[in-house]
């Protein structure tokens, strides 16, 4: 009977390093006057306005009951949008225009 032997190969690759974070994501950008009147004005790093932009669409239940994806927006998001509906997936880009 012939037994396998396991051979342990102890290779001590190093590890990976870590990624950086992009300093430019992090940066805190200022809302045009429309986006502030949905965010605040206070300027907000990408991450934090689209947070904050997803705390007002669900406060005031703006997405569509039958499809998750799409926003109904409210007037305040008309202006922002610059359509009445909206999928979540153009959002940045909708809202990208608003950032300076």
């Amino acid at each position: 009977m012939a037994t396998a032997s396991k051979t342990s190969t102890s290779s001590q690759s190093t590890p990976a390093p870590k990624r950086a974070p992009n300093s430019a994501f992090w940066k805190p950008l200022t809302p045009s006057t429309t986006l502030a009147a949905v965010i605040g004005t206070t300027p907000l790093p990408r991450t934090d306005v689209m947070k904050k932009l997803w705390e007002y669409i669900k406060s005031h239940e703006l997405q569509d009951p039958a499809d998750g994806r799409t926003i109904n927006a409210d007037t305040k998001l008309a202006a922002v949008f610059g359509k009445s509906r909206a999928s979540m997936f153009e959002m940045p880009t909708l809202i990208s225009k608003h950032l300076k």
